[in-house]
């Protein structure tokens, strides 16, 4: 950990709007590492190809067929090379000193296979939006376990970041699920140590209409429930209580998307 390599990979389709303020978010990062972006595409025809072609010469970037984003990001996983991986979608951000946060977080809980931190929501045009969604999830961070992870997933994708062991024990994403192979990944990271949590910013979750959780939340939280099946222990209280969690963030959501504002790119 004298000088890591961070791999951060970053799945690609279509995201020409956004694309490129997700490159420049990772490529300006600063810090006491050294830093590998693998871009892993699944044949793009918005232009976003055009975008990745003017940065081939600063990141490894691979254009072929996948069978959807865990595949895509499977497959950059495997190429990288880092101490540190992690990854960021095409339309979300890290944000400045993120990366030195994590190295240096890493160095001071060498014992520590895994960590996430605070992340903003932001629509469109990068403002931040949605403060008390992100609030409530930096809270539920803060406490903690796995029990309460089986309830809810508080863990902020973008924001995660893992050593190369961990990923050695526990494997690569289940290309299965097409909405919470993350919640899945968390989950059997969780069963080997819990989270460093960071009280910093680490990165930005861009919420609009094309997203998964923007467009789709209802599937989302179906699918997130057969993986809550997968890690649970015996007994009904605690499927009750995912359950009633679940409900109480969908009518969260369904209100959110009844007074979304249009989105301008």
């Amino acid at each position: 950990m004298n000088r890591p390599l961070v791999s951060v990979v970053t799945p690609s389709l279509d995201q020409r709007p956004f694309v490129e303020r997700t490159l420049e978010s990772i490529l300006s990062q600063r810090g006491d590492f050294e830093l590998e972006l693998l871009v892993q595409d699944g044949g793009s025809t918005d232009g976003t190809l055009e975008v990745l072609e003017r940065y081939r010469d600063r990141i490894s970037l691979v254009v072929e067929p996948d069978a959807g984003q865990a595949d895509a990001v499977n497959r950059g996983l495997s190429r990288a090379r880092g101490d540190i991986l992690g990854w960021v979608n095409s339309d979300d951000l890290l944000r400045p000193g993120a990366i030195q946060s994590v190295v240096e977080a890493f160095r001071a809980h060498p014992s520590a296979p895994w960590l996430h931190g605070r992340c903003d929501i932001v629509d469109g045009e990068d403002r931040v939006i949605r403060r008390p969604m992100a609030a409530y999830k930096d809270f539920r961070a803060r406490r903690h376990r796995l029990e309460r992870l089986l309830v809810e997933n508080y863990v902020s994708q973008m924001t995660v970041f893992w050593r190369r062991s961990l990923q050695e024990r526990v494997g690569l994403l289940d290309p299965s699920l097409r909405y919470t192979f993350d919640y899945d990944l968390w989950l059997r990271f969780s069963r080997v140590a819990p989270p460093v949590f960071l009280e910093r910013t680490l990165a930005a979750f861009r919420w609009h209409p094309g997203t998964k959780s923007g467009s789709a939340f209802e599937a989302q939280f179906d699918e997130d429930y057969q993986v809550f099946l997968r890690h649970a222990p015996p007994g009904g209280w605690l499927r009750l209580r995912k359950r009633l969690r679940t409900l109480e963030i969908l009518a969260v959501y369904r209100i959110l998307r009844a007074f979304r504002p249009p989105v301008r790119c």
